[in-house]
Order: C-alpha cells, then sequence, then structure tokens
C-alpha cells in the first residue's frame, strides 16, 4: 500500500512484527514518507536509490526490508537464512554500520548476525564470516579483490543472497565510479549461477538524475525516491574568505593567508567555546596541519583542550582510526580535522559546525559535508572557507553558482575500455565467459575479446573464453586509480611502518625532501625508493611545507569530433600525456610564502586519455590584441584558471585533471589549449567540458576579469603545481583572448562518440 499523505506514513502491513518492535526499539515510531516509500519498493523486489539528504535516515529506509528479509529463512536454500551484502566506499563507513546494526537488531537475538569483512578483518575470523553471517559489510576492493575470486568458498551466502546495499552511491564517479559498476555486473553474474537474483537498495546524496546514475552503476532499472520528508533544524551558511597579507608570492603577486591557517582558527575558536566541530580538509597533508596549529593555540589557552582535537585521514593505521572514531562517538573529542574518510566513514551525530576547508569540487559534497551539522534537527553552522584558488575566489563572489544551482549528476562510464578490460579478465578467471554474459558486461564487450585473446590474457575454447594465467585476474584492475602497489612510509631509524599512500600519489607527497605530517608528527622524506615502494622518513620540525612540481607534454591520437568556434575549433578526443615531477617548492607555514625550489630527477609517467581542447587562429590573436610576446602567458594563464573552473560543471576534483598549453602544437599547428582526464581511458570529465564548453570559459573569462589583482594571482591565474613555475602568464591577455574565443560559440555542441581505443 502507498504511504499516506503528510509527513510520517505507516510500515507497510508485510513488514513483520519483530521488525517493528526493532525499529521502536531504536527510538524510531514511523518512517518518514520516503523512507516508507523506498522499503515497500525493495519488499516487492525493485532496486531501489534513496537520493534524500544527510541525516534524512536513508539507512532505515534500507535495513527494514533488509531485517525484514533476514528474518525470513523459508525462501533461502541450506536453510541458512537469506542473506545481505552491505557496501560502503570506506571501510570506516563499513565499520559504523555494522555497530547500527548491531544495536538495532538487538531484540531479535541471533537472527540478525551483522560482520565486518575487509582488509583489517583477522584471519582466523574470515571463516566464520563465509559460513554464517547473513548481513556482511565490506567495500568494493574487498569484493572485488577477496570475496568474487573466492566464489566458490562463499557459495552458502551467495545462493541466499537477497539484497546488495550500496551506501553513499555517490561517490562512485569517474574511473572509481567505472569500476565499481563493472565489479557489481561480476557480482551479479556470480549470483545468477547460484541461483540468486539480489535486490539492490543504494543510498546517495542529492544528485541530478539518481535513477540514472544508479542505473549505470548496476546494470539494472532503479526507482528513484528522492522527497526528503525528514525534519531540518536550520542552517546558517557562511562564505568566508581569507584577507590578504603583506607577503608577496610568485612574480610578486598578492598573497592571500591560507584556507589552512583561517580554518584552524576557527576550528580552534570553537572549541574553545565547546562547540562539537568537524573541519573537512581536501588533503591528508592539509588535515594534520590543521590539528597542528589547532592544538598549538588551544595549549596557550587552556592544555585540557589540546587532546580534545585530532585529525582523521585515510592511510592510518586500523586501531588508529577504530580509537578515534570512538573518541568522537563518546564527546572525548571536540574538534577533528578530517579529509572525506571521515564524510564517508562514520554516522556523526550533534554536531554543532562544520568547517570547510576549500570548495570539495562538487556541490553534492559540499552539502554532504555541511549536511553533517545539526543532524538532530538543531540549528547549526556550516563555514566554507575559501582556498586562494581561481574557483574558491569565483564561488565566494558568486554565490548563486552554489545555493541557486541544482547538484551535479554522477558521471561514470562502465564501457570505458580501460576499465573494461581488466574486469572481463577477471570474470573470465571466476567463470569462463560465454556469449549470454557479453550484454551483461555492456556493448564494448565484443570489440574487446578479440584484443585480450591477442594479448594471450584469454584463450577461447569452444563457446567460452578462460583465463590463461596462474597470476590473480583481479590484479589487473586497479579500482581506485592508485597506478600501482601502494608506497610504505616507514620511520628510517625505527623501521615503524607509519602509513601508505597510492603509487600514483607518491612522486607528488613523497619524494625526497617532502614534508609528511603523521598524527600531528612532522616527518622529511629522506629518500623515497620506487623499487621497493618504501618512503624513509625522519622526524624534524621544518618551519615550511612542500608542494611539487611537474611538467607535461601532450599528443593527439585521435580527434572524435570537432566542432567550429568562429574560425577556431573546440575538439574532444584521445591523447596521450607524458608528465614528470621535476621539483618542488617550499612554502612558509601560515603565510604560504615561497622560500625555494628545490629539483628532483623523478622518472616520467605516460597516460592515455580523453581530452578537449580549443584553437585559435591568426585572424582571432589579431582581433584580441594578442602578440606573440604574450601569446604563451595568455594562453597559459586561460589554462590555469579553466582547470580550476571546470569542477564548477564536471564532478570532479581540480586534481582529477591536467592541461597544457601550446604556443603552436605540433599535432594541431595552431595555439592550442589542453584540458584532459587525469586517469587511464578517461573519466567523463572532459566530455563533461566540451559539453558545457561555452558556459565553463565564460565563467573562467569571468574569474579572471572580475579578480582585483593587477596582473594574476593564485585567485584567478596562478596554479600551485604549475611545473613552470607560472610563468609566463598574462591576465589581460589570457580576457581578451577568451572574449573573442567566445564569440564565435556554438549554443551547443555537437555530443562525442567515444571511440574504443585499439592500442595497448
Amino acid at each position: 500500500m502507498p504511504p499516506r499523505a503528510g509527513r510520517h506514513a505507516v510500515w507497510p502491513d508485510r513488514i513483520r512484527a519483530e521488525v517493528v518492535a526493532a525499529v521502536q526499539k531504536a527510538g524510531i515510531d514511523h518512517p518518514w514518507a520516503h523512507q516508507a516509500l523506498a522499503a515497500e519498493h525493495a519488499l516487492d523486489g525493485e532496486s531501489v536509490v534513496v537520493a534524500t539528504g544527510t541525516a534524512s535516515g536513508k539507512s532505515l529506509a534500507y535495513l527494514v526490508p533488509v531485517l525484514s528479509g533476514l528474518l525470513d529463512g523459508s525462501e533461502a536454500p541450506n536453510g541458512r537464512g537469506a542473506t545481505t551484502l552491505y557496501l560502503a566506499p570506506t571501510k570506516a563507513l563499513a565499520a559504523d554500520q555494522c555497530r547500527s546494526v548491531k544495536e538495532l537488531s538487538q531484540p531479535l537475538g541471533n537472527a540478525i548476525r551483522p560482520a565486518v569483512y575487509d582488509g583489517d578483518t583477522p584471519f582466523e575470523e574470515r571463516e566464520w564470516v563465509r559460513q554464517y553471517a547473513n548481513y556482511v559489510l565490506t567495500n568494493p576492493d574487498m569484493l572485488h579483490r577477496g570475496i568474487l575470486p573466492s566464489h566458490a568458498r562463499w557459495s552458502s551466502f551467495l545462493k541466499a543472497l537477497k539484497y546488495v546495499v550500496v551506501d553513499e552511491c555517490h561517490t562512485y564517479r569517474g574511473v572509481f565510479g567505472s569500476h565499481v559498476a563493472q565489479v557489481l555486473r561480476r557480482l551479479r553474474r556470480l549470483c545468477a549461477r547460484y541461483g540468486s537474483e539480489p535486490v539492490f537498495l543504494l543510498a546517495s546524496a542529492t544528485s541530478a538524475d539518481p535513477a540514472a546514475s544508479a542505473g549505470r552503476l548496476t546494470g539494472l532499472p532503479v526507482v528513484e525516491v528522492a522527497d526528503d520528508a525528514s525534519p531540518r533544524g536550520e542552517l546558517v551558511f557562511a562564505l568566508w574568505e581569507p584577507p590578504l597579507t603583506e607577503m608577496q608570492g610568485e612574480k610578486g603577486a598578492p598573497v592571500r593567508r591560507t584556507a589552512t591557517a583561517e580554518t584552524a582558527d576557527l576550528l580552534t575558536d570553537l572549541t574553545v567555546q565547546g562547540v562539537r566541530s568537524v573541519a573537512f580538509v581536501r588533503s591528508r597533508r592539509g588535515a594534520e596541519l590543521i590539528s597542528v596549529i589547532a592544538q598549538e593555540r588551544l595549549a596557550e589557552v587552556d592544555r585540557s583542550l589540546v587532546r580534545r582535537v585530532a585529525a582523521y585521514r585515510g592511510g592510518y593505521l586500523p586501531e588508529e582510526r577504530r580509537a578515534l572514531e570512538a573518541a568522537l562517538h563518546s564527546g572525548e573529542l571536540l574538534g577533528l580535522s578530517a579529509t572525506t574518510a571521515l564524510e564517508l566513514g562514520i554516522d556523526v551525530s550533534g554536531l554543532d559546525a562544520v568547517v570547510i576547508a576549500g570548495y570539495p569540487g562538487t556541490r553534492a559534497s559540499l552539502w554532504q559535508q555541511a549536511g553533517r551539522a545539526g543532524r538532530s534537527g538543531q540549528g547549526a553552522l556550516a563555514v566554507l572557507v575559501a582556498r586562494d584558488d581561481p574557483l574558491d575566489t569565483y564561488l565566494v563572489h558568486h554565490p548563486e553558482a552554489l545555493f541557486d544551482q541544482p547538484v551535479e549528476s554522477t558521471v561514470l562510464d562502465p564501457d570505458n575500455p580501460y576499465v573494461l578490460a581488466p574486469h572481463l579478465c577477471a570474470a573470465a578467471a571466476e567463470l569462463p565467459l560465454t556469449a549470454p554474459d557479453l550484454d551483461l558486461f555492456g556493448p564494448a564487450t565484443t570489440e574487446l575479446l578479440p584484443q585480450l585473446e591477442a594479448a594471450k590474457l584469454l584463450r577461447r575454447r569452444t563457446k567460452a573464453w578462460h583465463w590463461t594465467r596462474r597470476e590473480s585476474a583481479a590484479d589487473l584492475a586497479d579500482i581506485r586509480g592508485g597506478g600501482g602497489n601502494p608506497v610504505q612510509i616507514v620511520e628510517a631509524s625505527t623501521g615503524r611502518l607509519l602509513g601508505t599512500v597510492d603509487a600514483a600519489s607518491a612522486h607528488t607527497t613523497v619524494h625526497d625532501g617532502a614534508v609528511h605530517l603523521h598524527q600531528g608528527r612532522t616527518y622529511v622524506v629522506q629518500h623515497l625508493d620506487l623499487d621497493d615502494n618504501v618512503a624513509l622518513v625522519e622526524p624534524a620540525n621544518p618551519t615550511y611545507s612542500t608542494t611539487a612540481r611537474d611538467t607535461t607534454a601532450i599528443s593527439v591520437l585521435e580527434t572524435d569530433v570537432e566542432v567550429p568556434w568562429g574560425d577556431g575549433r573546440l575538439c574532444y578526443g584521445s591523447v596521450e600525456v607524458t608528465n614528470q615531477v621535476v621539483g618542488y617548492l617550499r612554502r612558509r607555514l601560515i603565510t604560504g610564502e615561497v622560500l625555494g625550489e628545490t629539483k628532483l630527477d623523478l622518472p616520467p609517467r605516460t597516460l592515455r586519455t580523453r581530452a578537449v581542447w580549443w584553437t585559435v587562429t591568426e585572424d582571432q590573436l589579431d582581433a584580441a590584441r594578442i602578440n606573440p610576446e604574450i601569446l604563451g602567458g595568455a594562453l597559459h594563464a586561460a589554462e590555469h584558471a579553466s582547470i580550476g573552473l571546470l569542477p564548477l560543471f564536471a564532478t570532479c576534483d581540480r586534481w582529477d585533471i591536467g592541461g597544457v598549453s601550446i604556443p603552436l602544437h605540433p599535432d594541431t599547428l595552431l595555439p592550442t589549449v589542453f584540458v584532459y582526464d587525469g586517469h587511464p581511458g578517461g573519466a567523463g570529465f572532459a566530455e563533461r567540458a566540451f559539453h558545457t564548453a561555452r558556459e565553463w570559459l565564460a565563467a573562467t573569462r569571468e574569474a579572471i576579469a572580475s579578480c582585483e589583482c593587477e596582473a594574476g594571482c593564485p585567485s584567478c591565474i596562478q596554479s600551485p603545481k604549475c611545473g613552470n613555475g607560472n610563468d609566463p602568464l598574462h591576465k589581460r591577455g589570457a580576457i581578451r583572448l577568451l572574449s573573442v574565443l567566445l564569440q564565435g560559440a556554438p549554443t551547443q555542441p555537437d555530443a562525442p562518440q567515444p571511440a574504443v581505443p585499439t592500442g595497448d
């Protein structure tokens, strides 16, 4: 029966009395309308996505049908009872949800047997989980590498699988989301082999067209429930721009006080006033630094408050994460400086304030983080502290871009051949691939199978494709794009393991001389050993932070689509990018003042990916009054600013994309600006840039033109990762160049048709 109108609804009659008792035991007398509606769809066997705001009770929407299914053992084979698989993007979230399920199911005795199964699960416990747990909480990584390749040992669980819960599904975007989409297809294939057809229950932050995104992720039709009926307290949202300092940056540019320093001050003030707060920071180093600064300032006020502020980030050892989560839940911690490992980690309740150090990349993430405050319906405060970069500065001065615009849609491409190919190998290793499987994995499958045969990865025998090698096929797919084995961070004098960093980030974060922060302590990297994947560090107290610098070259492999922009051209296609970290800057803490630069000798890396690029002609340069002396600076400035503004139009982070500008590119024979996806095969960001190029480049021009600086600064055209030391840059030339380019822009460019690469 449909839920009755109004803010409350009645649970469907089909839900067992025991489930109702468990829900009421948790203090929930009635569901909100969206919870009841989602539960009804699930009980009817329809996959459903609940896309409502933070703290809207999404977990209850899927727990009710799940609990009902687990209690009903009559339908399941072997007497085990129905089973549920819960997927979270982080270990912390799975652990936190396990605690919640145990509390909710206490009145039901042993009918519900939840257990976490991830890389931290002791080996002696894993066999019990496989044989006896009926609610298994894990993450896509463990499903990909641990459960699916060993499906025979999970056969009784998979035979009885009734529900698959995909929590925080909006985080599965770009290449990571494309990998997870194929992992879920492999799961569905094995379930069918064992005779089950689970219903998928997805929970998402508010996003554009969540049903379509969930459908691309699962490969199934999904019903959308998006009307949020939960109570909300008043949220005061402040946009905070740090003041200018007397310092000068590169090329004499004015320097603002850093978002890190401002956020640390705010966290300190909130802690002194007893306000429970979390500061969300984009980088691991930033999270550590804010915690250190806040603790130092609290020591000057009240030393007892120092221990009530801490940092939380990925890369910590499991026991460190669990201790911090427990301290936050108990209220022992008043203030926490955290990366998104916490945003997607645990159900933080009772927070009074959230401080966000820098725009998190998407409006969906912004509201997800801000929604952590006021979770009990009380009023709360959220503050976005702007970094000194084009996008943050633009948003502070154009709040309508945040508050008057819908959240973004989730971009992912399961047909990306660089993603699909390794999953076809993994699937063949699990069970030989047959013709009926081809539709499940997508239309690109038939084109890729001959290539995998030619590479001697698969072999066709009669009517099936088989994995040919002894090593694990799952190792071919690096689902988080880490680029290889993680690098271990080891204290050289003691041999103690401090943590890890993914291989793709190692060149920029733990190079020789890099400053590394861990649990409030500062270390300097003595040596990065790329052969053994180890970074040796020693404790130190430098007065500076470090920022890597790199150089990039790019070549066009294939142009998929090209549209005229006046005399110029806007293009989309495949490119090859060669990138090399060449040095690092030392910046003074708090002010960000550049103290010096040190050269590095690291090997280059090559990437085949997707890009959008635009060219201009001599006539357009003449119209823009761009002479050869300023051409390179104008192109370079436009490139930097356009990279900075793209996250406003695509669900990406500035660090997910890269760019190159060349006064005379050998492939186009014209002045050209490229913006490319920083992932093999592309991630959909450049394609989105192509579709929204008119609006994207218009916002880029506006961001440069409205900046108060004279010749360019980090708020408009300077980039913190520029390998050329932000030289040359020409602010006025970039404004004129973009103005002329936009005069010829069509209203809507033709949609590109992504091609399947034929190379390796």
